[in-house]
C-alpha cells in the first residue's frame, strides 16, 4: 500500500495511526499541502479532488477520503479490530469519528483557512477565533457523549478508530492554542494514547517529511 500523507494534517494523521494499530506497512508518498503538491497534475490524476489523504490499496486503485479509508482497513485487515462487535457499539464509535471529521475537521482545515485570510482578508486574531469557536462547539458535545462511553479510551478501554479520530483533532488544537480545560475526559484520553506506541509513531513530528513550513 501507498499512504500520499501530509505530517501535519490531522486526515494522514488518524490513517497513520489506524495503520500502526493494526501492524500494516504502507509506503508514504509526502504531498506538501502549503507548497501546493496536491493541486499538481500528477497527484490529481490519482486524485481529483486534490486533497490528502488518499491510499492506492497496492494495486493502483485509490481510495480518497479519511473515513472510507479506515473503513476499508477495518474490512479489509479485521485480525486486529478499531470497531467494536455489536452493531450500536459500532454506531456509537462512527458517531464520534464523523463529529469530529465530518463536523469539526471541515471547518478549520488548511483550505478553508486559507480562503478566510486570502479572500475575506481575516486577521491572524480571528483566524484563531474562527478556529477555537469550532473546537468548542463539537468539543463541547463530544465531551458529553465520551463521559457516557469512555474509560481509558474513546470507547471503554478498547482503542478504536474514533481514537484515531480524535488524537490528531486534539494535537490541532493544541497547536492553535485552544484552551482545552473544559474538557477533561477528551484530555485524559489524549495522555493516555499519547504514551502508547503506535500514536508516538503517526505523531507529526515523527514523520520523515516534518518540516515547520
Amino acid at each position: 500500500m501507498k499512504l500520499y500523507t501530509y505530517f501535519r494534517l490531522s486526515a494522514s494523521y488518524r490513517i497513520r495511526i489506524a495503520l500502526h494499530l493494526k501492524g500494516l506497512n504502507a509506503d508514504h508518498v509526502p504531498v506538501h499541502l502549503v507548497k501546493g503538491e496536491q493541486v499538481g497534475a500528477d497527484y490529481l490524476a490519482k486524485n481529483p479532488q486534490g486533497l490528502v489523504p488518499a491510499l492506492d490499496v497496492g494495486d493502483g486503485r485509490i481510495i480518497m477520503q479519511s473515513l472510507a479509508i479506515l473503513d476499508y482497513l477495518e474490512n479489509t485487515y479485521p485480525s486486529i479490530p478499531l470497531l467494536p462487535s455489536e452493531p450500536f457499539d459500532r454506531a456509537t464509535v462512527w458517531t464520534m469519528c464523523q463529529m469530529i471529521a465530518c463536523d469539526t475537521h471541515p471547518l478549520n482545515n488548511l483550505k478553508v483557512l486559507k480562503y478566510l485570510q486570502q479572500r475575506l482578508n481575516v486577521s491572524d486574531d480571528d483566524k484563531r477565533a474562527w478556529y477555537a469557536h469550532w473546537i468548542h462547539e463539537n468539543f463541547t458535545a463530544l465531551e458529553k457523549l465520551l463521559q457516557k462511553t469512555a474509560g481509558k479510551c474513546c470507547f471503554g478501554d478498547m482503542l478504536t478508530l474514533a481514537d484515531c479520530v480524535l488524537i490528531p483533532q486534539v494535537y490541532n488544537a493544541n497547536r492553535f492554542g485552544v484552551d482545552l480545560s473544559a474538557y477533561p475526559t477528551i484530555t485524559a484520553i489524549d495522555e493516555y494514547c499519547g504514551i502508547l506506541p503506535a500514536f508516538i509513531k503517526a505523531h507529526p513530528k515523527k514523520q520523515a517529511d516534518c518540516d515547520v513550513s
